[in-house]
């Protein structure tokens, strides 16, 4: 009977482990991608290229600078509303 139950309780694990297997399909540490956004950072938090006068990251003067950019999701830019229009994939001409 206890190797009955032992055996029972084994196949039961393999069963759980060999699932949880199969239902990871990609890596955990997999980063998901991302593009330059234009137009949609507030003043002083763009990831970079800020126009003339400006050196990177952090350095825009206004909120929705046209040629400021952010990092977003892929595929998400040209959906991001903001006062001045939607993001841009380009930079934006003042």
């Amino acid at each position: 009977m206890i190797i009955r139950s032992i055996a029972l309780s084994t196949l039961a694990l393999a069963a759980l482990a060999s699932g949880a297997a199969i239902a990871q399909n990609k890596p955990m540490d997999a980063k998901p991608a991302m593009e330059k956004c234009f137009g949609v950072s507030l003043a002083g938090k763009n990831d970079c290229a800020a126009g003339p006068g400006t050196t990177c990251a952090g350095t825009s003067k206004v909120d929705y600078q046209g040629n400021a950019w952010k990092q977003v999701p892929a595929g998400t830019c040209t959906t991001i509303k903001t006062p001045k229009g939607m993001g841009s994939l380009n930079a934006i001409k003042a």
